[in-house]
């Protein structure tokens, strides 16, 4: 029942049940979320009904009367999908999950120009393509978006983001009028831990820091499973931070900052400086640093002395990262910390180096192996996206309503979905 606050919280318990322990009965979903029998038939019911959920073949385990297992509905025929959109600078990435968050298709766009005022009209008008390609007509849900910089979620605006030249931009509105979509919007930092939180590790829903290094340096926190947004939204913005032993001049005036030590933007540079890359790109760096095969033929062993330089810088930016995290794991001692930067999630190695860095700086004790990455591994950035989404679906499943078909603006395709979400 739409509106009423107990269903909404009974039906978000059922459908939480159901993603940490599917497939399950309904006495099991009883037993573990505390709700009664009769309340989980009712939640159970409408859950059906609008396709969130769905019964499998067969008895769960167990002896005496049968019973039917339920499990989020993420079936090929008939499971709602969600699409995930996360901006950069230099590409936007599209993504489309179910609702185990598990990525079905995945496609990047290149920013001609990352300035550009007509940016959010472009990247709407390739996600309506890529919505019609891979869309197979399953019921689309939505659209979550993630970038970085200051993000006001409850309105979708841009407060600012510096490298796009963005200030209260009305992003949410702007995409969902162009694709005709609900369109949910927040910044990348949270939406990671928005993601963790929801379909990561256990001890993320205790307590979590997490820290993002791309071209925009943010991070987030979360206590017993609510991520924190502080006045405004305005909370994450470590880009200031003081590295310790850093001089690199920032922007700002000062020097040492984390934005213009360890940012991809800052690495980027640097590996050019040094000759490493021909373009400031932290994946061709990244590439550079993987290709040191010892059966490589004598080209890529030439390329080798290469290889070497790259990977000293990486590993700097690996320490500058683990002192930041230092820093972060001293101010909030947090159950987990999960790292989003390229190179720790592509490769251990450097997760190690911001481990070891991290261990000697901290005057916290405690394990580094909490020290993680995230759990979607190299998926991490349309599946957050997605979460931004689906993050207010599970909190409130009545949201989710029986109107006609959703139609993908841009393309003008119909999904064939009679169900619309209010995020």
């Amino acid at each position: 029942m739409a509106g009423d606050s107990r269903a909404s919280d009974n039906a978000s318990a059922v459908l939480r049940t159901v993603l940490a322990h599917g497939p399950v009965a309904r006495g099991g979903i009883a037993r573990l979320s505390g709700l009664s029998p009769a309340a989980v038939s009712r939640q159970t019911t409408g859950l059906l009904r609008t396709g969130l959920l769905r019964e499998l073949p067969g008895p769960a385990d167990g002896v005496g009367r049968p019973r039917i297992p339920l499990d989020l509905h993420t079936g090929a025929v008939g499971g709602p999908v969600a699409a995930g959109l996360h901006i950069g600078v230099p590409l936007s990435t599209f993504g489309l999950v179910d609702l185990r968050g598990r990525l079905l298709a995945r496609h990047a766009f290149p920013h001609r120009d990352p300035r550009s005022p007509g940016l959010p009209r472009d990247i709407a008008a390739q996600l309506s393509r890529f919505l019609g390609e891979f869309g197979t007509g399953r019921p689309l849900l939505g659209v979550g978006a993630a970038l970085g910089g200051w993000v006001r979620p409850g309105d979708g605006t841009v407060v600012r983001h510096e490298a796009l030249g963005w200030r209260d931009r009305p992003l949410a509105a702007e995409l969902s009028e162009a694709l005709g979509l609900p369109v949910s919007v927040d910044n990348h930092a949270r939406a990671v831990a928005h993601a963790e939180i929801l379909l990561g590790r256990p001890e993320a829903r205790r307590s979590l820091v997490h820290l993002f290094i791309g071209n925009v340096v943010d991070a987030a926190f979360g206590i017993e499973g609510t991520v924190h947004q502080g006045p405004g939204a305005a909370a994450g913005d470590v880009a200031h931070l003081p590295v310790p032993g850093s001089e690199a001049p920032c922007a700002c005036g000062r020097t040492g900052c984390l934005q213009a030590t360890a940012s991809d933007t800052a690495l980027g540079a640097e590996a050019v400086r040094r000759g490493i890359v021909p373009d400031p790109s932290v994946p061709l760096l990244v590439d550079a640093a993987a290709a040191g095969d010892p059966r490589a033929d004598r080209l890529l062993r030439e390329r080798a002395r290469h290889v070497g330089r790259a990977a000293a810088l990486l590993l700097e930016r690996a320490r500058h990262v683990g002192r930041a995290a230092a820093l972060l794991l001293d101010v909030f001692n947090p159950a987990v910390m999960v790292v989003t930067e390229l190179s720790s999630v592509l490769h251990d190695g450097y997760l190690d180096e911001i481990r070891d860095a991290a261990a000697v700086l901290s005057r916290v004790p405690g394990d580094p192996g909490r020290i993680v990455p995230p759990h979607a591994g190299p998926a991490v950035l349309p599946g957050a996206a997605a979460t931004v989404l689906l993050g207010p679906l599970f909190r409130d499943p009545s949201r989710l309503t029986w109107e006609g078909e959703i139609t993908s603006g841009g393309s003008g395709r119909s999904q064939s979905t009679a169900l619309a979400f209010e995020p």
